[in-house]
C-alpha cells in the first residue's frame, strides 16, 4: 500500500504488502512585492484624508498631472486599482513622459491580474528612464507570474546591475532560479540578500527550500530555524521544517513542528495530513486516522487522505472500513493505481481473492510496471488454486526486480 505525504520527500519504502511513499513539502516561493513608489508610511486615516483633500482640490481648479498621480497612489493604497488606473491615465494624458506613472499604473494592472498590460507600462517606463532599477524589478515579477522565468531573471539581472545592493532582487532572482532547478545559483543569491539584509525571514525560508532540494537537510533545517526565530508566527516555516525532519526520519520532531503549524493555523489541512503520516510511521495508527479525519473534514475531496486513512485502518485490522475509504478515493480519482492495489490487499485479507485480483488487474492496467501488484495478484491466484497464473505473475514481478518472487517460484512452480 502507498501512503502519500505532501512533503514529497522522495524515496519509497517497500515491503510485501505496504508501500510508504514520502513526498516533499510544498516549496513556497516568496517573491517580495512590487515597488510602486507609492508614498510610504501612511496609515489608513491619513490615506483617506489625502484622498478627500486631493479630490476637493482637483474639483476646485484646473487639474495637474501631480494631483492625479497622488490621488491614483492613494486609491491604490486603498485597494481601488481600477480607480488608481483611471487617475494614472489622466496623469499620462497631461504628461505622456511621466515615467513613474507608467510604473505605478503597471503595478495597479498587475494587482488586477492584467500582466500583459503591466509589462507594456513597464516597457514604456524603461523607454523613458532606462536606469530605474525598480521598474526592471517590477517587470521581472510580472514575467515570473507569467511563467517566463528566463525573462524574469534577465530583468532582475538588470536591476542588480543598476543597484548592486538591492536585497529584494537577489531574493526574487533566486526564487526564479529555484523554479528552474538551479538550486546552487539560488543559494548564492540568497547568501547575497542575507549579506545585505540579515533580518529577512523570507530569504532564510527560501534558502532552506533550495538546500533541501540539494539534499542538504541539516542546513535546510538551520535556515528554517532562523526563519522561525525572525518570524515565530510563520505556520509554513514550521510545516516545511516538519517535512524536512520527516524526511530524515525524525518523526517526533516533525510532529512537534506540525503541532505548532496547526496551533497557528487550525485549518492547515496539509499539516494535519503530514502529521498523520508521521504518526503512522511511529505506529500510532489511531492518531493517524484522527488526523486524516480532520483533513477530510477540511477538504472532503482529498483522495490521498481517504487512501491513507484506509491504510491506517488496514493496519488496525479494519479491512471493511479500509475498503470503504478506498472506494471513496477511487470515486474521487478513478485512475489512482495505488488505491486499487491497496483495496486489493484489503480484499485479500478478507478472503475475497476474486475481488482482489480484479483490483490488481486495474492497478496493473494503470501502471504496467507495478511490481507489487503482480506479486500479490500471484498470491491471490495461488489462493484460488491457479498455480500457473500465480507463477506467471511471480515471474513478471521477478523480471521487474522483486527478488522475493523467485522464492515462491522455487517453492510452488515446477
Amino acid at each position: 500500500m502507498k501512503l502519500k505525504i505532501l512533503c514529497k520527500f522522495a524515496n519509497d519504502k517497500k515491503n510485501r504488502k505496504i508501500m510508504l511513499n514520502k513526498v516533499e513539502p510544498k516549496a513556497k516561493s516568496r517573491l517580495v512585492g512590487v515597488k510602486s513608489r507609492l508614498q510610504s508610511g501612511k496609515n489608513l486615516s491619513k490615506i483617506i484624508i489625502t484622498l478627500i483633500l486631493v479630490s476637493v482640490f482637483v474639483a476646485g481648479h484646473s487639474q495637474t498631472a501631480e494631483e492625479y498621480y497622488y490621488r491614483g497612489n492613494a486609491k491604490y493604497e486603498l485597494g481601488d486599482y481600477t480607480g488608481a488606473i483611471q487617475d494614472f491615465n489622466k496623469t499620462i494624458q497631461i504628461n505622456p513622459d511621466y515615467a513613474e506613472v507608467y510604473n505605478n499604473r503597471g503595478v495597479a494592472k498587475g494587482g488586477l491580474g492584467d500582466y500583459t498590460g503591466a509589462i507594456q507600462d513597464y516597457n514604456k517606463a524603461i523607454e523613458i528612464n532606462p536606469d530605474d532599477a525598480d521598474v526592471y524589478y517590477n517587470r521581472g515579477i510580472v514575467k515570473y507570474n507569467l511563467g517566463d522565468y528566463t525573462g524574469a531573471i534577465q530583468d532582475f539581472n538588470k536591476a542588480i546591475q543598476i543597484n548592486p545592493d538591492y536585497a529584494e532582487v537577489y531574493n526574487n532572482r533566486s526564487v526564479t532560479k529555484n523554479n528552474l532547478g538551479d538550486y546552487t545559483g539560488a543559494i548564492q543569491g540568497y547568501n547575497k540578500a542575507i549579506g545585505i539584509n540579515p533580518d529577512d525571514a523570507d530569504v532564510y525560508y527560501n534558502r532552506g527550500i533550495a538546500k533541501y532540494n540539494l539534499g542538504d537537510y541539516t542546513r535546510a533545517i538551520q535556515d528554517f530555524n532562523k526563519a522561525i526565530q525572525l518570524n515565530p508566527d510563520d505556520a509554513k516555516a514550521y510545516y516545511n521544517r516538519g517535512c524536512t525532519k520527516d524526511y530524515i526520519s525524525d518523526y517526533t520532531g516533525a510532529i512537534q513542528d506540525y503541532n505548532k503549524a496547526i496551533e497557528i493555523n487550525p485549518d492547515y489541512a496539509e499539516a494535519y495530513y503530514n502529521r498523520g503520516i508521521a504518526k503512522y510511521n511511529l505506529g500510532d495508527y489511531t492518531g493517524a486516522i484522527q488526523d486524516f479525519n480532520k483533513v477530510i473534514q477540511i477538504n472532503p475531496d482529498d483522495a490521498d487522505a481517504y487512501n491513507n486513512r484506509g491504510i491506517a485502518k488496514s493496519n488496525l485490522g479494519d479491512y471493511t472500513g479500509a475498503i470503504q475509504d478506498y472506494n471513496k478515493a477511487i470515486q474521487l480519482n478513478p485512475d489512482y493505481a495505488e488505491v486499487y492495489y491497496n483495496r486489493g490487499i484489503a480484499k485479500s485479507n478478507l478472503g475475497d481473492y476474486t475481488g482482489a485480483i480484479q483490483d490488481f488487474n486495474r492497478a496493473i492496467q494503470l501502471n504496467p510496471d507495478y511490481v507489487n501488484a503482480y506479486y500479490n495478484r500471484g498470491v491471490a491466484k495461488g489462493e484460488l488454486g491457479d498455480i500457473n497464473g500465480a507463477c506467471l505473475d511471480w515471474s513478471k514481478a521477478g523480471e521487474l526486480g522483486y527478488s522475493a518472487a523467485y522464492d515462491l517460484i522455487k517453492k510452488y512452480c515446477k
